[in-house]
């Protein structure tokens, strides 16, 4: 559901900006910053979230290694700590 409020423009230097309701700011979660989306006949001010990166499960990071067409062959001759042999001087 949607309701109307009418705010006036304030004058902030040489420029208009608007003042939005403490309640707004808390219940979009405007504190981090706002997007605002030219709709043509109008305007939608949406929240800037950060996204934070999903993680993968190890199935899906799994078929995402087997999916790419990176060469693991080198891998498989090495010894189980990576080393086939230390260099000892």
């Amino acid at each position: 559901m949607s309701s109307l409020l009418e705010i006036r423009l304030s004058r902030i230097g040489n420029s208009r900006g608007i003042r939005l309701p403490a309640r707004l700011i808390a219940k979009f979660g405007f504190d981090g910053g706002i997007l605002l989306e030219d709709c043509g006949d109008g305007v939608v001010l949406k929240p800037r979230r950060r996204r934070v990166p999903q993680k993968l499960s190890w199935t899906e990071t799994a078929k995402e290694m087997s999916d790419s067409a990176e060469q693991w062959s080198d891998w498989d001759s090495a010894s189980p700590d990576g080393l086939k042999e230390i260099p000892w001087k």
